[in-house]
């Protein structure tokens, strides 16, 4: 009797025929290209939301620059937007320089996972043609039959009938494996040919942001030798900044002190260094509280151009500048807006700041300065992010700036710890 194809079932081994180590080899592949393509998908996503959002930090701070140049003069708000406008485009060529490192990241390991899945493809037809080859020379019927027939109890016979079984089904199972690894190569250089095409599309766009950054500084530089031939007019200008900021600041203790004694009266005690507030008023100022670092910002977009604290001049040497609160470029006709809920607690006109008007939060108080025009009186109950008024533009400068203070009691704040990241 001949039992050749019965010998090659045996030897086949078909109860473990899935463990064979091809099939477990291709599902890992599968699964490390799922895995690496959603992470790498995930991290390109995020590089790209981030070059957006720095984009269109580039195009408000170029609409800034525009302002400022329609007066035929050279102006430290000018210096203020190209300090700005240099350092968006350095973060935007940083971002796409990772893009390119994670797009070359991804052409390695795609390059990597095809040489393995050509390689796995390989063996898998050849061991298919190996099988065919065999099931071709032992296509006798009448030689399975007698195989079966010839067992030497039902159980023995049971078993060599699930090897046929097997033997059909891990046949199919070759033939899918074969095709799911070529449309898996097939599709992994389709991936490779479009990661290749976007290095060259992102390496184009980081030669042309180098070129606008060099152009940029060339400005930044030409723009700060103009400034040096105007220190005498700067130094009147700080001088002047720096009476109203006094005048600013002698307003609000004033009216803080006032507010103080208010107080005091109203609850029949004595305080005379701190609020005494009502339970409603302290909800108020803990909420206030805890909201530390995420206020929003007191204008819906704009670019800081002062920082507080003592800082040296940007372009005279060997003097310092002090600034109670922040200074924010807006475009013309920008609105100053709430930061938090709170009450109106007075809008007056001071010289060099315009309007300016203070909103009492329990113990806190936001202070909104340079206004052309507001839209809100004293008792008046604000929301969050609620316009308050016009900022007031400076047609001689070409500035539209905010001035913002934050004070608890009787103490300054920087804002800068109050306000969300972003504005």
């Amino acid at each position: 009797m001949k039992i050749q194809f019965a010998e090659l079932l045996m030897n086949l081994r078909f109860e473990n025929i899935f463990n064979h180590k091809v099939f477990p080899l291709f599902l890992l592949f599968v699964l490390f290209i799922s895995g690496t393509h959603v992470t790498a998908q995930d991290k390109k996503a995020k590089l790209e939301n981030d070059k957006k959002q720095i984009e269109n930090e580039i195009q408000y701070n170029s609409k800034l620059l525009d302002e400022t140049k329609k007066i035929q003069k050279t102006t430290l708000n000018q210096l203020v937007v190209l300090k700005k406008q240099i350092t968006s485009r350095q973060k935007l060529i940083n971002n796409i320089n990772e893009e390119i490192l994670a797009t070359n990241r991804q052409i390695d390991a795609n390059n990597e996972i095809l040489g393995n899945l050509e390689r796995d493809l390989e063996k898998l037809k050849n061991e298919y043609a190996a099988m065919i080859y065999y099931a071709h020379k032992n296509r006798d019927t009448y030689d399975r039959l007698m195989f079966i027939f010839s067992s030497e109890d039902f159980n023995q016979a049971y078993k060599r009938i699930k090897y046929f079984q097997q033997y059909s089904s891990y046949r199919k199972t070759q033939v899918q494996l074969i095709e799911q690894t070529q449309d898996t190569i097939s599709s992994t250089i389709e991936a490779l040919d479009k990661y290749k095409n976007d290095r060259i599309s992102l390496l184009r766009s980081v030669e042309t942001e180098k070129q606008h950054l060099n152009v940029e500084k060339d400005e930044h530089n030409t723009t700060i030798v103009q400034l040096n031939k105007k220190e005498k007019e700067l130094l009147a200008t700080i001088k002047d900044k720096e009476k109203a900021a006094k005048k600013l600041q002698k307003e609000i203790e004033k009216i803080i002190a006032e507010e103080i004694n208010l107080a005091s009266k109203k609850s029949g005690t004595t305080k005379s260094g701190s609020y005494d507030l009502t339970p409603e008023e302290l909800a108020l100022s803990t909420d206030f509280q805890s909201n530390k670092g995420i206020l929003p910002w007191p204008l819906e977009r704009g670019i800081v151009s002062g920082t507080f604290g003592e800082h040296p001049h940007p372009v005279l040497k060997n003097v310092m500048t002090k600034n109670n609160g922040l200074d924010i470029l807006t475009d013309e006709n920008g609105k100053a807006r709430a930061v938090f809920s709170g009450e109106v607690t007075r809008v007056m006109s001071v010289p060099n700041y315009n309007y300016v008007i203070m909103i009492r939060h329990g113990e806190f108080l936001s202070v909104y300065s340079n206004l052309s025009e507001v839209f809100v009186q004293k008792g008046d109950k604000v929301s969050t992010k609620q316009e308050l008024g016009s900022i007031h533009t400076d047609q001689k400068e070409a500035k539209t700036e905010l001035h913002f203070e934050l004070w608890q009691g009787k103490t300054l704040l920087n804002p800068s710890l109050w306000l969300a990241g972003d504005n």
